[in-house]
Formats: C-alpha cells, structure tokens, sequence
C-alpha cells in the first residue's frame, strides 16, 4: 500500500496532463475555426456586396433604357402632333411654328410659305416612293417603272422651282438649312447636297455597272465635284469682298455726316453684293437637277428606280438620326 501511493500520483499527474493538452488543442482548434469563420464572413459580404452593386447597376441600367424609350416615344407622339397641327394649317392656310405658339400668314412670309410647300413636296415624295418600292419588290416590268420614275424625277423639279423662288423672299433661310434636320444640314452644300458625294454613295449600292456606266458617272461624278469648287471659291470671294466693305473706313467713329454718309454707301455696296447669293443657290440647284437627269440616262430603268430609292433612304435616314439624336438620355 505504501507502493501504490506513489504510482497513484504519477497516474493523477500524467492525466492532469494530458487534459491540459487537450484543452490546448481544443483552443487552438477553436481559434482556427473561428479564424476560419470570420474569413468566410469576410468572403461573403464581399460577395453580398457584390450582387448588391450588379443589382443596383442592373437596375440603373434598366431605368436608364426606360427613360430613353419613353424619350423616343415622347419623340414620336411631338412629330406626329406637329405633322397633325401642320396638316391643320394647310387647310386653314396658314403655318404653325414648332414651338406651336405663333401663327403667321402663310402669304406675309417667305421662309414659313417655303417650309409649308416643303412639307407637302416631301409628304408627295414619300408617297411617290413607296409606289416605286412596291413596284420594284413585286416585280414590275420596266414600262410601269419608267412612268413612276419619270413621275419622281418631274418631282424633284418642283422642288427646285419652289427654292428657285424661296431665294428670291430669303436666300438666307434656304443656305442656313433651318427647313432641314439637323443631321441633314451637317452635309449640306449651298442649300442642298453635294451631286458629287451622292454619286459616291449610288456607286457601290448600283453594282454590277458596265463598264460604259462606271465611266459615264465617273465623269459625272468628276464634272460635278469641278462645278462644286467652282461655285465654293466664289462664295468665299463673295464673303472676303462683303468683309472688306464693311471694315472699309473708321469702325467705331462718331456719327458725323460724313461718316454717316460713308456708311449709307458702304451699305448700299454690301446690299448689292448680297443680291448674287440667290444666284448661287439658284447655280448649284441647277448643277444639282442636272447631275440627277444625267444620272437617270446612264442607267437602265431599274437602275435608276433603285438609285432613287437609295436616295431617298439615305436621306431618310440622316432625318431619322436627327430625332434619334434629340431624344438621346441627357445625364
């Protein structure tokens, strides 16, 4: 018995022992799971995070399409409320401004009489272009399409002859473009377009040409772009010459008579070199009607009906890209 005491507390030791160890290993391995814990906490509330911001920008992104959509429909129902108000002005003879809140007789002003003519020359036009459109996608043989083509290009003479007598009220107004949409007057020329970049673009949409078609509207193409330059340096002479009329002289002098007089003269002079800018319009419309005519005799008839057409989508398109342009999300 006295033996056995001893070996008793060797026994209570060794335990004491081993529990402490194993007290220690439980901590550690508590430590090391709660380490783990807070990391995989960390990793999802980065991913929390995350999905909250594709969530937000996802729904942002929706918001932002919503409001364009709803710009474009906005868009759409003005022009259709002003091709409303317009078509109720030509009945009544008069013209109702875009911003609606004027109304002047069609008769006291040339620009807004010229935009009215305008409008029912492109309403025609649109009309005239749809028949040729059915009448190339059905098929139709080359005697009806001669007659809607001949019946369209009679058409763009109108429109010349109703600017030919525009320049004559406000040549101002026909060279800003205001009668145009925006888009449109970014290429505008003299105004109207240049002959010589819209054979550029029939060119590749007319494939196959003959060799005698590709060299007949390369000279066209070559004729034009010369009459262009020709009538491009004398709108800047015109514009050097009115320049130095009006710096002729004392700017800023006091109002004497003679400086009176001198300036009644200087714009007497300047008056009189601004009478030739309807002769311009009037030059490049004409280089215009003819680089069209010349175009139509180069081609066969269902060459010329689907250059039309090309024309008029071309066009239609810069209108389109105008609206699509001022209904564009504004942040």
């Amino acid at each position: 018995m006295a033996d056995a005491s001893p070996r008793t507390d060797i026994s209570t030791d060794d335990t004491d022992e081993k529990n402490e160890r194993f007290d220690r290993g439980k901590s550690t391995a508590m430590v090391a799971y709660d380490s783990s814990d807070r990391s995989k906490d960390k990793t999802d509330q980065k991913t929390l995070r995350r999905l909250a911001q594709n969530r937000e920008a996802a729904r942002k992104s929706r918001l932002r399409k919503k409001a364009y959509v709803q710009q474009l429909e906005s868009s759409r129902l003005k022009l259709t409320q002003l091709e409303q108000e317009l078509q109720r002005a030509r009945q009544q003879g008069i013209f109702i401004s875009s911003s609606g809140d004027q109304a002047h007789s069609a008769g006291g002003n040339g620009a807004m009489t010229f935009d009215v003519e305008y409008a029912r020359w492109l309403e025609e036009q649109n009309r005239q272009i749809n028949e040729l459109r059915s009448a190339v996608t059905a098929h139709a043989g080359d005697g009806e399409l001669r007659i809607i083509v001949d019946g369209i290009m009679a058409h763009y003479d109108e429109i010349f002859r109703l600017k030919s007598n525009a320049a004559k009220n406000d040549v101002f107004h026909l060279l800003s473009g205001m009668w145009k949409t925006p888009a449109e007057r970014c290429f505008m020329w003299l105004g109207g377009f240049r002959p010589s970049e819209l054979l550029k673009l029939l060119v590749n949409q007319l494939e196959p040409l003959t060799e005698q078609q590709l060299t007949g509207i390369g000279n066209l193409q070559q004729s034009s772009q010369q009459a262009e330059d020709a009538l491009s340096q004398g709108m800047e002479a015109l514009q050097q010459s009115l320049a130095e009329t009006l710096c002729s002289g004392s700017l800023g002098s006091s109002g004497s008579s003679g400086n009176v007089a001198n300036y009644m003269g200087q714009m007497a002079m300047a008056m009189g070199k601004l009478g030739t800018l309807d002769g311009f319009i009037r030059q490049a419309d004409n280089l215009r009607q003819q680089t069209l005519q010349q175009m139509n005799r180069l081609l066969t008839t269902r060459q010329s009906a689907r250059a039309l057409l090309a024309i008029h989508d071309y066009f239609s398109r810069l209108r389109a890209l105008s609206s699509l342009w001022l209904a564009r999300p504004r942040e």
